[in-house]
This record gives C-alpha cells, structure tokens and sequence, in this order.
C-alpha cells in the first residue's frame, strides 16, 4: 500500500503528469536566461543548456526511486530516514521553499508588468487577485490543478512560432567557433541554466497522485526532453539574434525578441506575450501554493484549506516587499540556490542513505 495514497477518484492519468512539469519548467525563468548563461560561456553556452536539461532526466530518475523505494512522497522518504523530528524538520523547509518560489515568480511578474506595460501598477492588489485565483485553483483539488496546467501549455502553445520572426534577422556565425571555452566556464554555465529547469521537483509531492506512477516514467521523461529542446532552440535563436554586447544589457532577451513582431492585428507584440504568459504563470502559482500547503497538512496536520490561505498571506507579503530590481535578483538568487541544493545534492543523498536503510534494516 502506498504511503500517503489517495483514492483513485483524486489520482490522475500517468501522461497527466508531464504536463505538470513541464509547466512547472516552463516559467518567469524563460523570459531571460540567455544573459545568465552567456555571461560564462558565452555563445557556446547553448551547449550547457542541452547537457543541463539531459542533467534534469538523470535527476528525475532519482527523484521516481526515492519515492518508488518508500512508495510515497518526499515527506515519508524523511521521516522513514531521519525519524519524525529531524524528518519534519526537513519537510517544513520543503515548505519554505515552495513559498518562495511561489513568492518570487510572483514578483518576478509584477516587475515585468510594471517595466513592460503598467508602470503604475499596485503590487499588492495585483498579487492579491492572482493569488486568490491560486487558491481558488487548489481548493478545486489536484485534478484542477493539473487540468489548469495542461492549459496553460495548451492555450498559449502558438508563442512557439512568434521566435520565428528572429530568424529573419538572426546571424548563425556568432555561435562561431564552437567549443571556444573552458570546461569551467562550461560548467558555471550549465549551472546557471540549471536553475531555470527547476520545476520539475514538484513530483516528489503529487507522487502519490498519480495512476499508475511506473507508467508515467516515460512520459515525465518525454516531457523533460521536450523542455530541453525548447530551451535549446530558443538559445540558439536568441544568441543568433543578439550581437555579444546588447546580449548583455537584455534583461528580459525573451521580451526584447518580441518587439520585432509585426502582425496586422496588433502592433506591440509584446504586449500580448506577457498577458500570455501571466496565463502560463498561473500554474506555477497553483502547484506551488498547493505542494507548499499538502505538505503543510501532512507535517502539521492542518486542513490543506487553511493552510493554503495561510501560505498565500505569507506570499503576497513576500512578493509586496520585493518590488525592486535589485531585491528581485536577491531573492530569486537565494530561490534558485535552495531549489539547486534540494534537487541535485539532497535528492541523490537521500537515496543513498534509503538504500542504506533498507539494507541495513532487512539484515
């Protein structure tokens, strides 16, 4: 019997369950990481971000063998390893930093809204309708959550095509000459892109949700892949589009593509793409509100109604406080690192010390 198991009515389809990674993945990070990762290995960084998302595979399939080797999520695996006090302990930073993430994608909008469109525009009304929203999502169950998800994918797919105009002015010789960086600077790259793939971390909580989990592998997979490619492709364009120097001062490359969008509908492009993407973020918001208040409920035993309510104050006071560039970068800084070391150092570790256990408590 799994751990922390749900009723099959609440569970969802295995294929589900890449369309909530993905969305996950797909974020606020998407609208700018071309400097960041440029910044150390230049041009060839594209390099490190395909070797960072075949990383997130190789990352994913640990993440399936903890909670396959406790069948159940995260917050059983810690406490079945650490015992319950230090166990909670742990799983209440877990909360901490679904809070912070949802916090800092949250800001992050707000500043491209402000920058782009509204510079009036009231931070703390804003966050408190989208995160009304939110809650409103997370009170629907995890179905809706996930049904939400696979639309904010869905719908807004036909930005794809929108880099293409890029192409049209894009210059391939600045990828030239390839592999023109050290194999440090190749790294620092691939770990600054690696921050932008994290997301995906959130199956470590709606495990237990899913049908089927072994069949959902594939498609989990396939998913990351796809991310993968996505990201690839849009960096290549990206650095083909941007000379060197203006890649530098690009905050937001992404948006900055967008301006050369003509269509006879609509004049600033640009505009449209970042109402699109607050639909995109919405399921950000929602997964994170609703991993950061399950576990809330199963550590503390406080109805996930309540403490969603409670997670969404502690994010609207969050996202109120950062409302410069300056306490932004900060703060998604301080977000990315605890996501790097929960995904990439304490995942592996912690399935370490499962086979550890379990060996020992068989003998």
């Amino acid at each position: 019997m799994m751990q922390g198991s749900v009723p099959e009515r609440l569970q969802i389809s295995p294929f589900m369950a890449a369309y909530v990674v993905v969305s996950m993945q797909i974020g606020i990070g998407i609208l700018g990481f071309q400097r960041s990762i440029a910044k150390d290995a230049g041009y060839d960084a594209w390099i490190s971000v395909l070797v960072a998302g075949l990383i997130t595979n190789l990352s994913m399939w640990l993440i399936y063998k903890v909670c396959e080797a406790v069948e159940g999520d995260v917050m059983y695996a810690n406490v079945y390893v650490f015992g319950k006090i230090i166990g909670n302990s742990i799983n209440t930073f877990f909360i901490v930093y679904f809070i912070i993430t949802c916090a800092g994608v949250l800001g992050a909008l707000i500043e491209i809204i402000r920058t782009w469109m509204f510079l009036d525009l009231n931070p703390f009304s804003f966050a408190i309708v989208y995160l009304l929203l939110g809650i409103y999502i997370v009170y629907g169950g995890f179905r809706t959550v996930v049904g939400i998800s696979f639309l904010g994918i869905v719908i807004p797919s036909y930005l794809v095509f929108t880099f293409g105009f890029a192409l049209k002015y894009g210059d391939f010789t600045n990828l030239l000459p390839v592999f023109d960086h050290s194999f440090s600077e190749m790294i620092k790259s691939g770990y600054n892109m690696s921050l932008s793939y994290l997301g995906f971390e959130t199956l470590l909580v709606f495990y237990p949700f899913i049908k089927k989990p072994e069949q959902s592998k594939k498609w989990v997979h396939i998913g990351l892949l796809a991310t993968t490619l996505f990201y690839t492709g849009l960096a290549v364009i990206s650095f083909s589009y941007f000379p060197p120097s203006l890649l530098e001062r690009s905050i937001w490359a992404t948006l900055e593509m967008w301006k050369i969008v003509r269509l006879p509908f609509i004049e600033r492009f640009e505009y449209l793409g970042i109402a699109n993407w607050a639909l995109i973020l919405i399921p950000n918001v929602a997964i994170t509100l609703w991993a950061a208040s399950r576990c809330a409920k199963r550590v503390y035993r406080i109805q996930q109604k309540k403490a969603v309510i409670l997670i969404a104050l502690l994010c609207l006071i969050i996202a109120v406080l950062i409302p410069t560039r300056e306490r932004m970068d900060l703060f998604l800084d301080i977000d990315a690192k605890v996501g790097f070391s929960l995904v990439y150092i304490y995942i592996p570790i912690l399935y370490l010390l499962l086979l550890i256990k379990k060996k020992v408590k068989t003998k």
